[in-house]
């Protein structure tokens, strides 16, 4: 196989958990992206950068959109780590909604993206994602009961706690994908 790298930037932990499975697998180097500076990526052939969903956005995932002119002829691929189902076709149509806004459409030809499912981690979660949190569990707690999602009702279920949907099967894909191509 090329020279791989896979490059993570995680908050509580959940894209770690992919990343050194990524890499572990591939048996790519593995770097948080505040330790690598984007000069330092031009050293290998598939550059694998993994970042928790916030706000519409990949945390940390400028390190690749700011660099992208001088890897585009790279082997390049994304995979984000949240906390919707990636099973569920909507949440997937709203990750790609909103990734179109962060990437030009030559990044979307180009980096090929995976989703993963992470998780929760309430007791550590920052000051802003508990608020926001709060006010997402507050709105779906006025819906009929009929009318919530399974998603919906595992939220309410497990407010409050850690939950931990990572799943190392769920990588296979990517895997595979990159093993054809290089």
């Amino acid at each position: 196989m090329e020279k791989a790298i896979v490059i993570y930037k995680s908050r509580y932990g959940f894209t770690k958990k992919y990343a050194h499975w990524i890499a572990r697998e591939l048996g790519a180097e593995l770097m948080e992206a505040r330790k690598i500076k984007a000069s330092d990526i031009q050293n290998y052939d598939v550059i694998i950068y993994g970042g928790g969903l916030y706000a519409g956005g990949v945390n940390g995932f400028s390190l690749i959109t700011k660099s992208f002119r001088s890897i585009a002829d790279k082997s390049l691929y994304l995979f984000t780590v949240g906390a919707a189902d990636v099973s569920d076709e909507k949440n997937i149509n709203s990750i790609r909604s909103s990734l179109s806004k962060v990437l030009t459409p030559e990044m979307e030809s180009k980096i090929n993206i995976f989703h993963f499912r992470g998780g929760i981690d309430y007791p550590r979660l920052s000051f802003m994602h508990r608020i926001m949190m709060g006010m997402m569990v507050k709105m779906i707690r006025k819906k009929p009961e009929p009318e919530l999602s399974e998603e919906e009702k595992i939220m309410l279920e497990t407010y409050g706690q850690v939950v931990d949907f990572t799943d190392i099967s769920a990588i296979g894909d990517m895997i595979d994908h990159i093993k054809t191509r290089t």
